[in-house]
């Protein structure tokens, strides 16, 4: 009887920039994979490009990690017993498994220059040949690797990849994928300065962290042949089950970018987008519930997410789809928990809202929640409610307040509306109604002056809550300086 093994995975980012959608996309089907199994979510950062690395790219994707709700279970600001888990102070490590390879011949000193290797690209492309290294320091004697060290030349290791054959594995999502090993060339594993190239440092690392599945976009595939034979090199028999997602695109079919919208996950916190739904929507590019159902929370992403829905096809992302799910998120929000979150957006011209009492706040968001799709358009929507005097709106002041009828009708609201003790929506309308009845009016030309007048808009939220939650105060005074205009 076998046991199943403990399932462990890894999101391995290089901290560049900030987390965009299609890495977001990545770590989430990695959490989503781990806490289904029951097995462990690793945060593995790889640094090794230090000349576009940035501790503060660190923090970002760690930041965006977090507002996305995923914890991990080892890496950065967690431990664990597999570290350290930045692989910059992992150096010592990779020196060793190179050696390994240096004396099991699998791997070789290389003395090229850049200028030759340029040159031999240049060649090879001239006669329409792939590229790749010629091999030249494959077959280096001693006596000669000592000539080019005593002559100062920079060496780099490369691996010797086997010229014959094929390296093929099954692919959870793609199914059997094969290379030609042929086709490959003697890539770097170590480069001049001691810093590991990517694949090789990700060998070492995946064995050392017991990763039992490594699930990346498929632009990662043409490395996985090159990471086979090097854990067979290495005398490995622990090599992870791989799992490569479709790749994102735009509207257009493109390869997603900025030009598509947003990609940081980060941006879209600022552009009034809810974790939850964002969460969601990466859910949904490239996975199939086995439900006609859209939304889900994290717990039930968690419970349905399988691989065997992951498709192979590219996944189209749409901006205004996620908009939309986004508005449904703001739609089931707790009143109190979603006020909050609106106080946490940067208002940027509207400190208003930072300043507003939290109870008044709370009872605007409340008339706005329904219409709202992001929460950045909670200021623009609402400032009437805050601001001491109304922006009329010119197209809505044209076709509503040049009625003839209007001025005579706003003093007879503002007069009914003196009268009454406190300004309670279902009173408001009774009386507007019955004025209406009592002129001979629809009662659009009732309603409509009155919103214009104290909102300096044809549309918006119920007209007699909003009235109520403006106050009555607020109302009759701004009735007084709308009539002041004629």
């Amino acid at each position: 009887m076998t046991t199943a093994k403990h399932v462990r995975v890894r999101f391995a980012p290089s901290p560049t920039g900030h987390l965009h959608i299609g890495g977001a996309r990545t770590a989430l089907f990695n959490y989503l994979f781990a806490r289904n199994e029951g097995g462990s979510f690793i945060l593995r950062i790889e640094d090794t490009d230090r000349e576009r690395n940035t501790v503060e790219a660190v923090h970002h994707i760690i930041d965006g990690m977090k507002w996305l709700g995923m914890d991990w279970d080892e890496g950065p600001e967690v431990g664990g017993d597999h570290g350290p888990y930045t692989q910059l102070e992992r150096l010592d490590i990779y020196h060793q498994y190179a050696q390994t390879l240096l004396d099991k011949g699998s791997a070789y000193y290389c003395y090229c220059t850049p200028e030759e290797l340029d040159e031999k690209r240049k060649l090879a492309m001239k006669r329409h040949l792939p590229p790749k290294y010629d091999r030249r320091c494959r077959s280096l004697s001693d006596g000669e690797c000592k000539t080019f060290e005593g002559e100062g030349k920079r060496k780099v290791i490369r691996f010797a990849t086997p010229d014959r054959g094929e390296t093929s594995f099954t692919d959870l999502i793609k199914g059997r994928v094969g290379f030609k090993n042929g086709l490959l060339d003697d890539f770097v594993i170590m480069k001049s300065d001691g810093i590991p190239t990517y694949n090789f440092a990700a060998v070492v690392d995946d064995h050392l962290m017991n990763i039992t599945h490594v699930i990346r976009g498929d632009d990662h595939i043409s490395n996985t042949p090159r990471q086979i034979l090097m854990f067979k090199a290495l005398g490995l028999d622990d090599i992870p089950e791989f799992a490569h997602l479709p790749m994102i695109l735009g509207s257009d079919g493109s390869r997603l970018s900025k030009r598509h919208g947003a990609t940081s996950v980060i941006e879209y916190k600022s552009l009034g987008y809810l974790p939850e739904a964002l969460d969601n929507y990466l859910a949904l590019l490239g996975w199939a519930p086995g439900t006609e159902r859209e939304i889900f929370s994290l717990e039930e992403l968690v419970k349905e997410f399988s691989l065997g829905r992951v498709g192979s096809s590219a996944a189209i992302f749409n901006p205004e789809k996620l908009e939309w799910m986004n508005g449904e998120y703001i739609r089931a929000t707790d009143l109190d928990v979603l006020t909050k979150e609106i106080l946490d957006v940067d208002s940027g011209e509207a400190p208003f809202i930072k300043t507003a009492e939290f109870e008044y706040l709370k009872s605007v968001v409340a008339l706005e929640q329904e219409r709202l799709k992001t929460l950045t358009e909670f200021p623009e929507m609402t400032k009437f409610f805050f601001e001491e005097d109304v922006e009329y709106d010119q197209a809505a002041w044209d076709k509503i307040m040049t009625q003839e009828h209007v001025p005579g009708l706003l003093n007879g609201l503002k007069d009914k509306l003196g009268k009454l003790t406190a300004l309670k929506a279902e009173d408001v309308e009774k009386m507007m109604r019955d004025l209406a009845a009592e002129m001979g009016i629809k009662t659009s030309l009732v309603f409509h002056p009155l919103r214009v007048a104290v909102s300096g808009r044809m549309v918006g939220p119920s007209l007699f809550h909003m009235v109520e939650v403006l106050g009555k105060d607020r109302v009759l005074k701004r009735i007084t300086d709308t009539l002041q205009l004629f």
